[in-house]
């Protein structure tokens, strides 16, 4: 019977604490409370803040201090650098036999408002001190040599307890000073990925953050496309998952809620289906809608499509080409094919209806120029209280619950306010990011009764003018699906 090493057990976990009081976000002020994440109870510095419009204003801040170094993660068969107790334990057991000494380290995600807390445990050799990185990497190639995966990890990175530091960057707008106007974008296309910074100098924006998650799962050319719904100026861009978080605009007013999409294809011989995509790749037996935003050439994959005038009128076409200007495509594949061959015929009509419904209410978002809606990537806060949707959002793991990340977060705030936050990671020694449940207390701190998690990582990004403020932690701006933006 195998022995089984479990060396130096600790628990790694991170638990949603009490909240201190709400900030008055109508003020354009912060709160008087202490900042709620780290060991240090005290206010952040605020290293400055600046007016960038009438009301609008951006805050630069900073907190804690560091204390934590690295470690090794031995890597798990599937790549991860967790897993279940057994597999820990045969890791560690490998490590062992090769002559070194590792630790089996158990973590705890913690539960969400859809979602338990799940155990999990990682594998670890050693600890270093912040300028120690390179016996760190040193342990991390020998343990190459050995026939072993491994990583070099930074501690304050885990989701357990530190002392930071964090760097944030915060604009709040005052409904009651304000009046420009709330808009997404999604750049040149829908297809095409673009910096947050180029997309704020075409609208010449105040001021913009990145936007939700966007499909890096699909041809290279088509990695604009955001994951989840999209609606720039009134036109549906890219369908919504159903239930996930989004923000819905409409000129200076804001909110955030749980949406559900429905396009619909109706033909002149009264045949009605529904289109399962807008302006990304088409599955097995999909209709997909291709708008003239899309930018890119349908695919020629053998499947059916039709071109849709401006009146409504169809003409067939063989599959893979540009969407003609002021018209749309319908492309479908497998069954889908079939039906468009059946029910569009050259010279027919075509009417597409399109809904995005508000799940909190069931009610219809009416689609005006002035609507703007963007697919969130987790929620965060409701009515006041942490409450994050890990689950419905896609986001129920270690990584993205335990782990800390940069941060693109947005709020509103109890006087219906706009607050858009960046928080910087992967930057030891200088900041740590935010884990999930940390994303949700910050913004509850900063004043906000609703709250969504964007995209973050690399991706975030903010921007004031022309200028990017804060620090993306690839060392220079992403190219990203979507962006949010305070407009004159």
């Amino acid at each position: 019977m195998s022995r089984r090493i479990i060396v130096g057990l600790s628990a790694i976990a991170l638990a949603a604490t009490a909240v201190p009081a709400h900030a008055d976000q109508t003020n354009l002020t912060l709160p008087t409370s202490a900042f709620p994440l780290g060991q240090e109870q005290s206010r952040p510095l605020v290293k400055n803040q600046r007016e960038v419009a009438r009301g609008v204003r951006l805050f630069d801040l900073a907190h804690g201090r560091s204390t934590q170094g690295w470690t090794v993660s031995l890597l798990m068969p599937n790549g991860h650098d967790d897993g279940t107790l057994q597999a820990a334990q045969l890791k560690a057991e490998e490590a062992s036999a090769a002559g070194f000494t590792p630790a089996v380290v158990r973590i705890v995600q913690p539960a969400a408002a859809d979602a338990p807390a799940v155990e999990r445990y990682m594998v670890r050799i050693g600890q270093w001190t912040l300028k120690q990185r390179a016996e760190a990497d040193k342990m991390v190639k020998d343990l190459k040599e050995a026939g072993i995966k491994a990583k070099a990890d930074y501690l304050a990175d885990d989701g357990a307890e530190t002392t930071g530091p964090w760097k944030m960057h915060v604009l709040m707008v005052d409904p009651r000073l304000f009046r420009g106007s709330f808009k997404t974008s999604v750049g040149v296309s829908v297809a095409k990925r673009e910096t947050t910074s180029s997309m704020a100098k075409h609208l010449g924006a105040i001021a913009g953050v990145n936007g939700g998650f966007f499909n890096i799962h699909t041809p290279k050319q088509l990695q604009g496309d955001p994951v989840g719904v999209s609606v720039v100026g009134g036109r549906l861009l890219s369908e919504a998952v159903a239930g996930r978080s989004g923000l819905v605009l409409n000129g200076r007013r804001a909110r955030i809620t749980e949406l559900k999409s429905v396009t619909t294809a109706v033909s002149s011989d009264g045949s009605r289906t529904e289109i399962k995509g807008i302006n990304r790749a088409a599955g097995p037996d999909e209709l997909v809608l291709y708008t003239q935003e899309f930018g890119a050439k349908t695919a020629a994959d053998g499947g059916a499509e039709v071109v849709i005038d401006a009146q409504g009128r169809v003409v067939t076409r063989e599959a893979g080409g540009a969407v003609p200007r002021d018209s749309s495509v319908l492309h479908g594949t497998g069954s889908m094919a079939e039906w468009l061959l059946s029910h569009a015929l050259d010279g027919s009509t075509m009417r597409i209806d399109n809904k995005v419904i508000d799940l909190r209410t069931g009610k219809g978002v009416p689609l005006t120029p002035e609507t703007h809606i963007m697919g969130g990537g987790v929620g965060l806060v409701r009515n006041g209280r942490v409450q994050i949707t890990a689950k419905a959002d896609g986001q129920a793991s270690v990584n993205m619950m335990l782990r800390r990340h940069p941060r693109t977060l947005v709020g509103i705030g109890r006087s219906g306010g706009l607050i858009v936050a960046t928080v910087d990671g992967r930057d030891p020694g200088v900041s740590v990011g935010a884990s999930m449940v940390e994303a949700a207390q910050l913004m509850r701190w900063l004043g906000a009764k609703q709250a969504v998690n964007l995209d973050g990582g690399g991706s975030s990004a903010m921007v004031v003018g022309r200028k990017v403020v804060n620090r993306p932690s690839d060392g220079v701006e992403r190219t990203v699906g979507d962006a949010l933006f305070i407009t004159p």
